[in-house]
């Protein structure tokens, strides 16, 4: 069970496991990824997406923060200087865990590549082609032809046939009246009309 197990301690002391991950963080900003263990690469994530975060923010306290936890001037140089101006304009998630096909051959340990997501140029080419790339999803509802007649004949109008069936024209029909007796005054009911019928 892992009750209250917020990071993963990697089998290492504190000072083993904070020495390690600052030694894979100089790499991974040097060389731009790293091949590691799938949990080392995890915990990595956690632990240099802040400095890359700082990094954004060139101020001497910054870098001094930042040496505090690298303790590599030139590691320092490359993510305050390239590194940083292309983060720049990304809120968050600097780095891609990307999972290899084939474990480690002594424990059989998941392995993956870390990579800095701004340095992969195959997939940055791959997202512009994408969105240059227009593609229509609309489709049409119904069954609409338009033919235009040929600009030989000189005719510039568009016929339009539509298969939609016609509705047929109603007609309504009237209720018979009957006008002799269905025709009263007002205020006259139809006894007092029988009346004046019979008197004439």
């Amino acid at each position: 069970m892992r009750h209250g197990k917020t990071i993963n301690h990697l089998g290492r002391t504190a000072s083993h496991r904070n020495a390690m991950l600052s030694n894979m963080a100089s790499s991974l900003i040097m060389h731009k990824r790293v091949t590691t263990t799938v949990a080392k690469a995890k915990a990595l994530r956690q632990f240099v997406e802040p400095l890359l975060t700082k990094a954004k923010n060139d101020t001497t306290h910054s870098r001094r923060t930042v040496f505090s936890v690298l303790e590599n001037k030139e590691t320092l140089k490359e993510l305050f200087g390239d590194v940083a101006a292309k983060i720049a304009n990304r809120p968050g998630g600097y780095t891609r865990i990307i999972k290899l096909s084939e474990s480690r051959l002594g424990d059989n340990a998941e392995m993956c590549v870390i990579e800095l997501v701004d340095y992969n140029e195959t997939l940055l080419e791959a997202k512009n082609a994408s969105d240059t790339k227009t593609t229509t999803t609309r489709r049409s509802r119904g069954k609409k032809k338009a033919t235009t007649a040929t600009a030989g004949e000189g005719q510039s109008s568009a016929e339009v046939v539509t298969d939609a069936p016609v509705a047929a024209p109603t007609t309504e029909v009237a209720a018979p009246e009957d006008t002799a007796t269905d025709t009263l005054k007002e205020g006259e009911t139809r006894d007092e009309k029988k009346d004046e019928e019979s008197a004439s």
